[in-house]
């Protein structure tokens, strides 16, 4: 998990401030907008998933696992099982390490950070403005079988980022973060679930009554 912070947040870095004059093309508006609709559906998931981060400077692959937990309009809680035990609460434009007993500890320089989960956030919610004004979005496949490809408008952000791959059915199941310098993240989503009921501790550190 602390690798795919270290990913989102040079990748924040590198955006900035959104150029509102950009306007997405190269898009198949029916099957985007139907994938949208479809995973904005669901308004609370949860998940487990398996992040593997590849990079020539690696003897080996690094993985790792945990959960997922999404509400729509109200954020993220990604949960780190292994190696190391960690609980991260996205919310918004903020970013917070969050304790056993559910104290939030906001990150430190996780503007970028924050700022990448909130596009992410907004695709989950069927919404793709945000993101298209940073990347050009094409969409293949079918609305069971889909796979959106990302590819970073600015010239500076490309010269560090190739593509991300999201790809999926009724829900999301992967993303891929693929690294001019090799470097690749991909984080392979299962059993996902509408959320059901949540616990004290979420409602609290997602701000839900």
């Amino acid at each position: 998990m602390r690798h795919l912070i270290a990913v989102l947040f040079a990748l924040g870095v590198l955006l900035g401030t959104p150029d509102t004059g950009l306007c997405a093309t190269g898009t198949p508006a029916p099957l985007l907008q139907q994938v949208l609709g479809e995973l904005a559906r669901h308004e609370a998931v949860r998940a487990d998933f398996v992040q593997t981060r590849s990079n020539p400077a690696l003897a080996r692959p690094q993985e790792s696992h945990g959960q997922l937990l999404f509400v729509l309009g109200h954020g993220m809680l990604w949960q780190s099982l292994a190696p190391v035990a960690e609980t991260l609460a996205f919310t918004g434009r903020q970013a917070a390490r969050i304790d056993p007993q559910g104290r939030a500890y906001p990150l430190r320089n996780a503007r970028g950070v924050a700022q990448i989960s909130g596009m992410l956030q907004a695709m989950l919610g069927g919404h793709s403005d945000e993101v298209s004004r940073q990347f050009t979005i094409t969409a293949s496949g079918t609305p069971a079988s889909w796979t959106l490809q990302l590819v970073p408008r600015q010239e500076r952000v490309a010269q560090v980022l190739e593509r991300v791959e999201l790809s999926g059915d009724d829900f999301l199941q992967g993303i891929r973060i693929v690294m001019h310098d090799g470097g690749d993240t991909d984080i392979r989503f299962s059993h996902n679930r509408d959320a059901g009921a949540l616990s004290a501790l979420e409602k609290r550190v997602l701000g839900l009554p």
